[in-house]
């Protein structure tokens, strides 16, 4: 049994290729994320993974629309996207497969 804190992970990442990892793989990355309200992302995309987003606390919008808690937001590969917290938020994230070096800026 292997245990952790998500406190100790960077960024809520704990699943995927990167350290610290609870699970190392290329296979799928997975994260708990946390955002304060008024957090904006820039727009960006990936090339090869497709990004799930569980809305699990708060509102959030992208690409202009606002989703909230029990929404799952899905952007395949070549989708961009911005990020903004509306209210704290927390979400979990899913990425597959796990590509490093896949976010491009718009």
């Amino acid at each position: 049994m292997k245990i952790a804190k998500l406190s100790d992970m960077i960024k809520g990442w704990f699943v995927g290729d990167f350290e610290p990892t609870l699970y190392k793989t290329n296979d799928v990355e997975v994260a708990v994320k946390s955002y304060d309200a008024g957090t904006y992302e820039r727009k960006h995309y990936h090339k090869i993974a497709t990004e799930i987003t569980v809305v699990t606390k708060g509102t959030i919008r992208m690409n202009g629309e606002e989703y909230a808690v029990g929404d799952i937001i899905i952007m395949e590969p070549n989708e961009a996207t911005d990020f903004y917290a509306v209210t704290d938020v927390e979400n979990v994230v899913v990425k597959l497969p796990g590509a490093n070096n896949d976010k491009y800026e718009v």
